[in-house]
């Protein structure tokens, strides 16, 4: 038996944890990013060459039974596979004009998928390839924390003036929550008439989730100050905000954001702009408020595309949104020079879980007719979504 009386003890190697390792763990936190996202290397060469084959050969046997949606944001080799591409509300509607197609796959994120199942008909079955795909903005905002703000809003006796906005980024359960409460929903293209809308209807708006969205479409684009706007915090008491601030605001502003765009800073706007002389920087409307107004444009991801479309030959841009699309864009415009606005910035790594092998999986579990993960939206979720949606669509 071993002696234990005379161990010796651990020698000390005095080795100290890398600030990588601490982001990773969880006990430090990146200063220049609302949210720890900095990615030093590359995404993995493409996948195995053996899967575009398999994916080609289960996609041809499905016909048009399958239809595959492709978010900007995905990688090329999903993205060759998509039979249309977009945002996530072009892409639901899409979904919902093809009534024919027994299958759904959604490459996106979890909230995307919640979307089409909510705007297709009940035969139709909505695919996501990876359940896992979610998206943190989205889930910075729960049902539950939803509830106790409107409750906050009750206590302080403004709930009855406050019409709720929810951004298209956001579960179904918000934008239930949107709908039973007289509101509606947004995209980054039609937020501003969706605010319009609200402020006709009440004299305050609840934002829901990204908090950059509402406050430069407030701001930026309707013509309010900064002080118009309070950020509700749903980890503190009453959002930590007072009664007094409440009925003062116009806007209260959930606190949540988007990982990728919300790291975007002045910085790399003035440091970009130093770099590349005459370099036009063009930015989502999900970025912070400093960046949106030191650029020179602002737009939606289809609004992105369409601007670099119609840019002439020779002109350079910088553009602020997720990697894989600005590289994408890159590729299809070599008579232009367009450049990601910050060197650090990783790709969306939610929208990344969606790959070959999961695409490749997802269709030939399908041609075998065998449904996988599939996205259901429960009849009374989907009930009073689709009106908030439906609100959406009936804007001028």
């Amino acid at each position: 038996m071993r002696d234990v009386t005379t161990a010796q003890p651990p020698v000390d190697l005095d080795v100290q944890p890398t600030p990588l390792a601490l982001l990773l763990l969880g006990r430090e936190a990146d200063p220049r990013s609302e949210r720890g996202v900095e990615c030093p290397g590359d995404l993995p060469e493409p996948s195995d060459p053996d899967l575009v084959a398999r994916a080609r050969a289960a996609k041809e046997k499905l016909g048009e039974k399958v239809f595959v949606l492709g978010h900007h944001y995905q990688r090329d080799e999903v993205i060759q596979f998509a039979d249309v591409t977009g945002d996530s509300f072009k892409l639901a509607r899409d979904a919902a004009a093809r009534p024919e197609a027994e299958y759904i796959v959604f490459c996106g994120v979890h909230f995307m998928a919640e979307s089409a199942d909510i705007l297709t008909s009940a035969r139709q079955r909505v695919i996501l390839p990876d359940l896992a795909a979610g998206c943190s903005m989205a889930d910075m905002a729960s049902a539950e924390q939803v509830a106790e703000c409107w409750d906050v809003l009750t206590e302080a006796g403004v709930a009855e003036q406050v019409v709720p906005v929810s951004y298209m980024n956001s579960s179904a359960d918000i934008k239930a929550f949107t709908g039973r409460h007289g509101g509606t929903i947004c995209t980054s293209s039609n937020a501003k008439r969706a605010l319009e809308w609200a402020f006709a209807q009440g004299e305050k708006v609840l934002f829901l989730p990204d908090q950059h969205l509402g406050r430069n479409t407030a701001v930026r684009d309707m013509g309010m100050s900064l002080d118009d706007c309070v950020v509700y915090n749903p980890h503190k008491p009453n959002g930590g905000l007072t009664t007094e601030q409440l009925r003062a605001a116009k806007m209260i502003l959930w606190r949540g954001h988007c990982s990728v765009h919300g790291r975007f800073s002045l910085d790399s706007v003035n440091e970009v702009r130093e770099r590349i002389p005459g370099v036009r920087v063009l930015v989502h409307p999900e970025c912070k408020h400093e960046v949106v107004s030191a650029a020179d444009e602002v737009g939606s991801t289809e609004y992105i595309i369409k601007a670099l479309d119609a840019a002439p030959a020779g002109s350079k841009w910088a553009i602020g949104t997720e990697l894989n699309l600005v590289r994408r864009l890159a590729k299809a415009h070599p008579d232009k020079e367009i450049v990601f606005l910050d060197r650090t910035v990783c790709f969306c790594s939610t929208m990344n879980r969606i790959d070959l092998p999961h695409l490749v999986w997802t269709l030939e579990s399908l041609a075998e007719g065998k449904v996988v993960n599939r996205i259901e939206v429960d009849a009374e979720t989907e009930f009073f979504a689709k009106a908030a949606l439906e609100r959406m669509l009936a804007l001028p």
